[in-house]
Formats: structure tokens, C-alpha cells, sequence
């Protein structure tokens, strides 16, 4: 997932400006070794989710309300599935059921016959499954932006984002220290 230094996973609604080039290539790169991409219907509207480049890779979609176009390019073509409760109504789309009136991941995810999952997020997601205990690694792209805004943030505004590159990453321990600076133009 992408975030800013000060915490922030999305701008506009949306992930894919807080990333680049390099984050786009790391993002290929896993899902290159995963066996199938679990992500939210938050995101999937949000990012416009269509089939995978990779042919063969499978998307499962999460969401327990199925508020999501069954209809939609991703599903059009077999490559995405929902994975919702079991109290959810009938899609058409193949589905994987666990849990009523919220989704079970962890039996949905015994469900899956995945090895590598490359979980997408959103946020929601991303957070039910660390509290569910589901998360075996998180990669962590850190953009060079700083976005907060609303008072969610240490950094909080709201005003537009800031520019900043990264001027150190180093790694003491199990502790990560980055440095970014401020990028201003005359």
C-alpha cells in the first residue's frame, strides 16, 4: 500500500497520485508473485479496477453489501469474484461466503485456494485483517508527498499537498528512518 510520511493512503479519494513510476513497478512486481489479489469495493470504485494484466490472476472483492457493478469490466471477463457474507443477495458473479451480516475473512480466506494473497486495501480492509491477525507481511510505498488534512493527521491542514523528496532511508535495527525535504520551486 501507498501512504505519505504523514500517514495519509489516498488524495482525492484515490492512491494512484501518491504514487509514481517506481511505486506503479513495485506493485507489478508482487502481484506477479501472488496466487490472487483480495482487495475492497471501496477501491475497486475508487480506482476503476479492471481484469488483471497478468492473465490467469483472480481478484476477490470484498464487501459485504455487494455495492459494487457486478457488470464492471473486472468481472465481465471471469477475473473478478466477490467475497462477501452469506446473508448477502444473489449476484450472478461466483462468489466465496463466510460470516453473516460481516464478512468472516479469516474462513473466507481458508476458503480461498491461494497461496500468496497481494492484498490491494483500502484502508478498511487492510485494518480488518491486522485485527482479524490475517497479515503475514505489509509492503509499505512511502510517497514524497505530505497530505494532511481534516485533523486526521500529524501534519493536519487542510491545504494542498506538498512536494518533498526522499533524502535518507536508513535502517537501525528493526527501526526505519527516512528523511524527506522539501522541494521548492522559485
Amino acid at each position: 500500500m501507498v501512504t505519505t510520511p504523514d500517514a495519509w493512503t489516498e488524495m482525492d479519494g484515490r492512491s494512484a497520485p501518491l504514487g509514481g513510476a517506481e511505486d506503479q513497478a513495485l506493485f507489478l512486481a508482487l502481484r506477479r508473485d501472488a496466487d490472487l489479489v483480495l482487495v475492497g469495493a471501496g477501491t475497486v470504485r475508487a480506482e476503476g479496477y479492471g481484469p488483471p494484466s497478468r492473465p490467469g490472476l483472480r481478484v476477490a472483492v470484498v464487501s459485504a453489501s455487494l455495492d459494487i457493478d457486478p457488470d464492471s469490466a473486472l468481472f465481465a471477463g471471469g477475473a473478478g469474484f466477490f467475497v462477501t457474507t452469506v446473508d448477502a443477495p444473489e449476484t450472478g458473479i461466483e462468489t466465496v461466503r463466510a460470516g453473516t451480516g460481516s464478512v468472516d475473512l479469516g474462513a473466507a480466506l481458508d476458503m480461498l485456494d491461494a497461496g500468496v494473497i497481494h492484498v490491494e486495501g483500502g484502508p478498511r480492509l487492510n485494518a480488518a485483517l491486522l485485527a482479524a491477525d490475517l497479515v503475514d507481511a505489509v509492503n509499505l510505498s512511502i510517497s514524497p508527498l505530505l497530505a494532511g488534512a481534516d485533523g486526521r493527521s500529524w501534519a493536519d491542514g487542510p491545504r494542498p499537498p506538498r512536494d518533498f523528496i526522499p533524502e535518507l532511508l536508513a535502517r537501525s535495527g528493526d527501526q526505519v528512518f527516512a528523511r524527506y525535504v522539501r522541494v521548492r520551486t522559485a
